[in-house]
């Protein structure tokens, strides 16, 4: 059996060997298709967003370092193309459950996290059409549809990780839920869950809801600081780090910081330059120091240095290289912060960087996905 394998270095590194294709074990679907392994740490999760019927695909690292890969169902379909957002495939706080969107179906699947695999709990619908990205906090679930004039909706996740519906908790867009969708990417909660943040690309708008007992509010609309704000991640102190891909015109594309609360939206450091083009996904290291924004159309990664005011330095434009055609686009950092994984819309294929202290990044190696896979969650 082929295999990807993870080698201890002196006792303090971590290197990849040459060796570095998959064991497959597609087709299975349900707990088995684990072959009884622990997939509740050192995973990884996409999703496939096949119009015929979407799936979960599971990559576990076994303590030997080998890399094992599954499928489950989630019941519903996906949309078969990309959906232009962030945050379609999330782990809750505790890692216990996993969250999926099924953007052809208009539904949101749930997952239990268990010791032999994943199993699904519940398919809900969204409340809308085309959801594209979902967030929680405090046991609740908001997600971002961007079908029809677009809106945000709510829910309860249960103790068995199904998800019940928060009454009036849909709120439109800032178009006020009339005309065509503005092109939302995300929708987060704030760090301490009093604030939903929604950015917005067809209008360059960064919309917030004020939360009361988790009722989402109106919308507020703030103007954002660079053209075409898609993904985005708060830091260790509540600031706001957005990227701006700038219409995807080539090397405009830029990163902001917002200080943002109840009663202020003010920009820190606004548009500053990555020299890369179409910035999308934005990650930020648990050490809290850096800030890192895939470039889809430079086939990039950019690190960006947080200041302790929320502040944005520009460290290294293509700090990471997911090789040429790759696009990527999605990002996630693994729950020890050792390293940070991207996929690649272009290539198939998610890449995989040792993350170092001073914000280095360290190509490891690559590894195939189904192709269309969108979505990355990591722990």
């Amino acid at each position: 059996m082929k295999s990807l394998k993870f080698v201890k270095h002196l006792g303090t590194r971590i290197i990849l060997t040459a060796v570095f294709v998959l064991p497959l074990i597609l087709g299975m679907v349900g707990p088995a298709a684990a072959g009884g392994q622990d997939v509740s740490r050192n995973v990884v999760y996409t999703m496939t967003n096949a119009a015929s019927g979407n799936e979960v695909v599971v990559f576990q690292l076994s303590r030997k370092g080998d890399i094992s890969q599954a499928t489950f169902s989630t019941g519903g379909l996906g949309s078969g193309a990309g959906l232009g957002s962030q945050g379609s495939v999330i782990l809750s706080e505790n890692n216990r459950w996993l969250f999926v969107v099924n953007a052809g179906s208009n539904q949101i699947s749930a997952f239990a996290v268990q010791r032999n695999g994943l199993k699904l709990v519940d398919v809900v619908d969204s409340g809308g059409e085309m959801p594209i990205s979902l967030t929680t906090k405090h046991g609740l679930l908001y997600v971002l549809n961007a079908g029809g004039s677009g809106n945000i909706t709510g829910f309860r996740i249960r103790k068995n990780g199904s998800l019940a519906p928060l009454e009036d908790s849909t709120q439109p867009l800032s178009n006020g839920g009339t005309g065509a969708s503005p092109g939302p990417a995300q929708i987060s909660f704030s760090p301490n869950g009093k604030i939903l943040v929604v950015t917005e690309k067809a209008t360059n708008l960064i919309v917030t809801y004020e939360l009361d007992h988790g009722i989402a509010g109106p919308p507020v609309a703030n103007p954002s600081a660079g053209e075409t704000p898609f993904g985005f991640a708060f830091d260790r102190r509540g600031h706001l780090i957005v990227s701006e891909a700038f219409g995807g015109a080539p090397g405009a594309s830029t990163m902001s910081s917002y200080r943002i609360d109840d009663d202020e939206f003010s920009v820190i450091s606004p548009a500053v330059g990555t020299t890369q083009t179409a910035a999308c996904w934005v990650v930020i290291s648990r050490n809290g120091k850096y800030a890192y924004d895939t470039n889809t159309g430079s086939g990039s990664i950019s690190s960006f240095r947080i200041g302790s005011d929320g502040s944005l330095t520009l460290l290294d434009p293509q700090a990471g290289l997911t090789g040429e055609g790759s696009s990527p686009i999605d990002m996630a950092i693994t729950g020890n912060g050792e390293f940070l994984l991207a996929l690649g819309a272009g290539s198939s294929q998610i890449s995989a960087f040792e993350l170092r202290s001073n914000g280095r990044l360290v190509l490891l190696g690559r590894v195939s996905v189904p192709a269309g896979s969108v979505g990355l969650a990591a722990h």
